[in-house]
């Protein structure tokens, strides 16, 4: 009896050995073609143009990008630990470059003032993300910040809220946000927010005491994604966000979970996480009156479509679509992989599988491709 036990967990823990052997077999290990850190703006051709035309022309008009000043949760909400935050970088860093290439120039702000946090995430890093770290004029601006109370709304054409776990703290009920969001309402200006950006709107009320956002259609990071990993995020946090915007009477929009939403509502536009920002930065570039430069899409945003495809149109249907995909660039494949992953956390176990047999076909379409 004892041997049939013991064959029994030695078997299962050679399944589980396969299994994990399988699933590294399908990481994405290949060294990087360029040291991205080392990425500086003239690196990359969509910026070349602007910034030779940046000692040539005056700004078509100027945004202000807001961001926390929030660079730890406060104590008392996680327990008496002490952790980490600000704003996310890349919601910043993309979004100033897409508007400076198409001749907007932003201006950053922030409660306090001075050298706000950054979050730095080094796997969705990229070359625009580098690029603005290396660039000396976007590092002065974000090492300065500007004062919220210090900003005059008549100076700017829209306000961007950059998301970050820190922004869940300072940015609701703050009235330096509601007299800037008033003005620039009373003027038709955009107002603009993504992933967490958007409790910058949350407790934001109209003159009569009404709910700013009520009937207004709206996205954020959604209580699916802050509660997948951070179960936790009701004590950690004021409020979930979702939950929030949608008590004040947003007509909130929830896409996928960690896949690009955006929302446009009149001069309101909103994106659901940090994957929307490439959507929202084009977006806002439209809605000032301006159409978007040409713009190579990235490995991630390529990558997100093959994502989306596969939940729109099911797994055949993206498989088709990897090679006219790779022709275009490069896939993230380790971002498939994560999102399966993701979807097993979740107990979405037909998911999880579709998702890794995804990363298998990439793979193998990958390899083909190789010299």
């Amino acid at each position: 009896m004892w041997k049939k036990i013991l064959w029994i967990l030695l078997s299962i823990l050679l399944a589980i050995v396969a299994v994990i052997g399988w699933l590294w077999s399908l990481v994405d290990d290949s060294p990087a073609l360029t040291e991205l850190s080392a990425t500086r703006a003239e690196h990359i051709a969509y910026l070349q143009q602007s910034l030779t035309a940046q000692a040539d022309d005056k700004p078509r008009g100027k945004v202000l990008a807001v961001v926390t000043s929030t660079a730890f949760y406060p104590p008392a909400v996680v327990d008496g630990k002490t952790k980490k935050t600000g704003y996310e970088l890349t919601e910043l860093s993309r979004f100033y470059w897409v508007l400076q290439a198409n001749g907007f120039a932003v201006d950053m702000a922030s409660p306090l003032g001075g050298d706000a946090p950054r979050v730095l995430d080094d796997d969705d890093m990229a070359e625009f993300d580098y690029a603005f770290l290396n660039d000396a004029t976007a590092m002065q601006k974000a090492r300065n910040t500007r004062k919220l109370a210090d900003v005059n709304p008549a100076d700017y054409q829209a306000i961007y809220f950059v998301g970050g776990k820190g922004s869940m703290f300072d940015f609701p009920n703050n009235p330096d946000i509601a007299r800037l969001v008033q003005a620039m309402t009373a003027q038709q200006k955009l107002v603009l927010a993504v992933c967490h950006g958007p409790a910058a709107l949350a407790l934001l009320t109209n003159s009569d005491g009404t709910p700013w956002l009520a009937g207004k259609k709206v996205t954020s990071f959604t209580n699916a994604e802050e509660l997948l990993l951070l179960p936790d995020a009701a004590k950690r946090f004021p409020f979930l966000l979702q939950s929030k915007l949608e008590q004040q009477g947003a007509l909130f929009a929830e896409g996928p979970r960690y896949l690009p939403n955006l929302v446009i509502d009149g001069q309101l536009i909103t994106g659901q996480n940090p994957w929307s920002v490439w959507q929202l930065a084009e977006a806002t570039v439209r809605a000032l009156g301006v159409e978007p430069r040409p713009r190579l899409a990235s490995a991630e945003e390529r990558t997100m479509q093959l994502l989306l495809i596969n939940q729109n149109a099911g797994l055949d249907a993206a498989v088709l679509q990897i090679n006219d995909l790779l022709a275009q660039g490069p896939l993230q494949r380790n971002l498939v992989l994560m999102m399966a992953l993701v979807a097993g956390m979740a107990g979405e176990w037909s998911q999880g599988a579709t998702l890794l047999r995804l990363t298998q076909q990439l793979k193998q379409q990958q390899q083909m491709q190789l010299p």
